[in-house]
C-alpha cells in the first residue's frame, strides 16, 4: 500500500533563498508538519529572524549564509547538513531572480546572474541533494519553483525566460535519468504567475512600477505557493505530479 508525506518519519527539507517571499512562506509551511528545516540565502539578518521565528515555532532549523553563485558555498552548506542530520530529504529549489535586460541591449553581467542563480545553482544544489537522498534510502523529493515564464515570453525578459525554460527542461530531464537509475526519487516544479514578492520591484528597479503590477488585479500571495509545494509533497509514494502552474485568477497570460 502506498503511504503518503504525512506518514513519513521527520525529513530533512532545504529550502534556497529563504530569506523573503516564497522561501520564507515554504519554510513556515512545512515547520508546522514536523520537518527538520534548512534555510539559506544571501541576507543574514533575514535568515536569523526567519531562524527565530521557525524556532519559536518548535521547529529544528539549521539557517547558513549562502551565495549561490559560489559552488564551495553550497558544497560547505551540505556538508553541514549531511554532519548534523545526515543529508537532504527534499530540496525545494527556490532562489532565482530576473532582471529587465532584453537580448539586445541588456548587460551581461545581468544575464550572467540570471543563468548562474536560476540555473547552475539549481543544478549544483540538485545534484547533492540527489546524492544525499539515494543514500538515505533512494527517496526524496526535489522541487523547483519556476514560474509562467518557463511556458511563454513575456515582453523583455527573453533572457529570465530562457533560464526558466531551462528549468522546465532539467525537471524532466532529471525524471528520466531518475527513471533509468530504478529511483524512487520524485521532481516536480511549481510554475506561478503574479506573486506579491520583491520580484517585481527588483525585476523593473521600481517601486511604483511593482505596484503597478501587483495593483491591477488580486495577485497570489506566497502563503499559495507554499501550499501548493505541500500539495505536491502530500502526494501517496506512487504520485508524481510534474508541474503545477497557477495564476491569479484575473492574469491573462
Amino acid at each position: 500500500m502506498s503511504t503518503s508525506a504525512r506518514e513519513h518519519p521527520k525529513r530533512v527539507v532545504l529550502v534556497t533563498g529563504a530569506s523573503s517571499g516564497i522561501g520564507a512562506a515554504i519554510a513556515q509551511r512545512l515547520a508546522t508538519e514536523g520537518d527538520r528545516i534548512v534555510i539559506c540565502a544571501r541576507r543574514q539578518e533575514r535568515l536569523d529572524q526567519l531562524a527565530t521565528d521557525l524556532q519559536n515555532q518548535n521547529a529544528e532549523v539549521l539557517a547558513q549564509q549562502v551565495d549561490l553563485r559560489q559552488e564551495e558555498e553550497i558544497l560547505k552548506l551540505f556538508d553541514r547538513i549531511r554532519n548534523t542530520w545526515g543529508g537532504v530529504d527534499v530540496l525545494i529549489n527556490n532562489a532565482g531572480l530576473g532582471h529587465r535586460e532584453p537580448l539586445m541591449t541588456g548587460h551581461t553581467e545581468a544575464w550572467r546572474e540570471m543563468l548562474e542563480v536560476n540555473v547552475l545553482a539549481l543544478c549544483i544544489c540538485t545534484r547533492e541533494a540527489v546524492h544525499d537522498m539515494r543514500q538515505r534510502g533512494n527517496t526524496g523529493h526535489i522541487i523547483h519553483i519556476s514560474s509562467m515564464s518557463a511556458h511563454r515570453v513575456p515582453a523583455s525578459g527573453g533572457v529570465y525566460s530562457a533560464s526558466k525554460f531551462a528549468v522546465r527542461a532539467l525537471t524532466e530531464g532529471l525524471r528520466q535519468e531518475l527513471r533509468a537509475a530504478d529511483s524512487q526519487i520524485k521532481v516536480s516544479s511549481v510554475s506561478p504567475g503574479f506573486v506579491e514578492t520583491e520580484f517585481a520591484q527588483k525585476f523593473n528597479q521600481s517601486m511604483e512600477k511593482a505596484r503597478e503590477v501587483y495593483g491591477q488585479f488580486p495577485v497570489l500571495q506566497p502563503k499559495d505557493i507554499a501550499e501548493a509545494v505541500w500539495y505536491l509533497l502530500s502526494q501517496p509514494d506512487h504520485v508524481q505530479v510534474h508541474d503545477i502552474l497557477l495564476r491569479p485568477t484575473l492574469q491573462i497570460s
